[in-house]
């Protein structure tokens, strides 16, 4: 089974996936992220998160579908044709987000690219963490870490991808559980947990 956590810069991705790991540490999952997951795609995260490149949109889509591409032949098809449980920290509704609605390259068109990337690989379950943009961005700052590409993005890109994602979440029910991120992260993780029990 792949269970994606997703949610913009801030919502609490990480350390939600953590403590699913802990959770289910009986069932093994295995604990990957995106960008990255294998060399190539860790090589291609450095590149594409670097603040001193420019790197345009097009590009940028490009290179997230590369790194997609190389984690689902080298870790996730494997792991999931071995009966594994896999977390994994972003998948392809980050690209429709991210690229798709905030770099205005258009959802449709990302999605395209990466059916292509991931051979028609989807998620069982999906987790989306919502929060609102200044929000994430306060706690992105209380970090005290340096920015790097995407997160010095303005607000109207987290708007818009913050708003992709209600969109992709409404789309597909089915597939989404949706979790008020603003909550105290053991609450957030009781409810991912409830919800995924079935």
């Amino acid at each position: 089974m792949l269970i994606t956590v997703e949610g913009i810069d801030g919502a609490g991705k990480s350390t939600l996936v953590a403590g699913l790991a802990d959770a289910l540490r009986g069932h093994d999952p295995v604990v990957l992220r995106e960008p990255g997951g294998a060399e190539l795609s860790e090589r291609l995260r450095a590149l594409v998160k670097d603040p001193a490149l420019t790197v345009g949109a097009r590009a940028e889509a490009l290179v997230y579908a590369a790194a997609r591409a190389q984690l689902v032949e080298q870790e996730l098809r494997p792991l999931l044709e071995a009966g594994r449980i896999v977390l994994l920290d972003r998948f392809v509704d980050s690209s429709l987000a991210y690229q798709g609605a905030g770099r205005g390259l258009g959802v449709a068109a990302v999605a395209e690219l990466n059916a292509f990337a991931t051979g028609g690989l989807a998620a069982d379950r999906t987790i989306l963490l919502r929060i609102d943009p200044a929000a994430g961005r306060a706690r992105l700052g209380a970090r005290g870490e340096a920015e790097d590409r995407i997160e010095r993005e303005r607000e109207a890109f987290w708007t818009a991808c913050a708003n992709a994602y209600d969109q992709l979440a409404a789309a597909e029910p089915s597939r989404w559980i949706v979790i008020d991120a603003a909550q105290p992260a053991e609450r957030v993780l009781e409810e991912a947990l409830a919800q995924l029990a079935p």
